[in-house]
């Protein structure tokens, strides 16, 4: 059974903290490997965490503040010397054919992989046999996007049906599990007759943004919508002032979507380890299934 795992490598905003470092979050999927955002000292965090940062083959910048991407330029780096030879492809919003080429020219070396990068414009950016990954626009008052891991549904065989059909294991099998029609024996058989549909995984990032319809859109029916929670309410007009959002609004963007759960992030400098309940109680009281997010935290879906 595939199984989706999500590591926090750091969960707080512009300023970081001993214990809460800049945004950064890894991604690990049967096979494959990503990073949503690429703050500073993300790849301490990749070690900390015992994950590999060479086997990453993507990584998708939510927006061009500096606590969002400031670890791109020691990674890149860090991965050539560990004799990185496979493409790394990088995503990032408007602005991207601008910064690029500066990160790469920081410092005096010469990469023995190539670099790709690719504005990462509305819909979807990436697509296997098994998941798709999509950006879809928010509000931070720069170019931003967020992200949606969307793993494609898969199919139960109904066994027992097939073989009383008489439909022999083999490439006809694998054609319904793939969702196709077959023919057998002059008669034409959909997918639904004979496997189970069940549905994929969802995975929703905003990075940083103030709450928006597009947010909503992007994240209905989530597993987990991962959702900036700057501040909590009683300073919501400094969220509006630097375009991020209430851990009261990001609990009514989870319930407005039908996600499952919501976890909280990005926190504030201005708020301590402890203090944090107080932003998990105002999401709380709009959506009943709120998680904090921790550095270095592993979620399996």
């Amino acid at each position: 059974m595939s199984e989706l795992e999500i590591t926090m490598l750091g969960t707080g905003s512009a300023i970081p903290l001993p214990n809460r470092g800049h945004p950064g979050i890894y991604i690990k999927y049967n096979g494959y490997r990503m990073l949503w955002d690429c703050g500073e000292a993300t790849q301490m965090q990749i070690r900390k965490a015992k994950l590999s940062a060479l086997k990453i083959s993507h990584i998708f910048i939510t927006h061009w503040h500096g606590d969002h991407f400031l670890g791109l330029p020691g990674l890149i780096q860090s991965m050539n010397l560990e004799g990185r030879t496979k493409p790394l492809v990088i995503f990032g919003p408007k602005g991207i054919d601008e910064f690029m080429p500066r990160i790469l020219g920081l410092g005096y070396y010469d990469l023995d992989y190539k670099v790709e990068w690719w504005e990462a414009k509305p819909g979807v950016l990436w697509e296997t046999d098994t998941f798709t990954v999509s950006a879809f626009p928010v509000r931070h008052g720069t170019p931003s996007v967020g992200y949606v891991f969307q793993e494609k549904d898969k199919r139960k065989m109904k066994e027992e049906k097939l073989e009383s059909m008489g439909i022999p294991r083999g490439p006809l099998w694998g054609e319904l599990q793939k969702g196709k029609e077959i023919m057998w024996k002059g008669k034409i058989i959909k997918p639904d007759e004979v496997t189970i549909r069940i549905p994929g995984k969802k995975v929703v990032y905003t990075g940083d943004t103030r709450p928006c319809d597009s947010t909503v859109e992007a994240a209905k029916g989530a597993d987990l919508l991962i959702h900036d929670s700057t501040f909590s309410h009683d300073t919501s007009d400094r969220a509006r002032e630097t375009w991020h959002s209430t851990a009261k609004e990001a609990g009514e963007v989870a319930r407005k979507a039908g996600v499952k759960q919501l976890m909280l992030f990005a926190f504030s400098k201005r708020y301590k380890d402890e203090e944090l309940v107080k932003l998990w109680e105002e999401a709380k009281k709009e959506f009943d299934n709120v998680m904090i997010a921790k550095d270095l935290e592993k979620i399996s879906l």
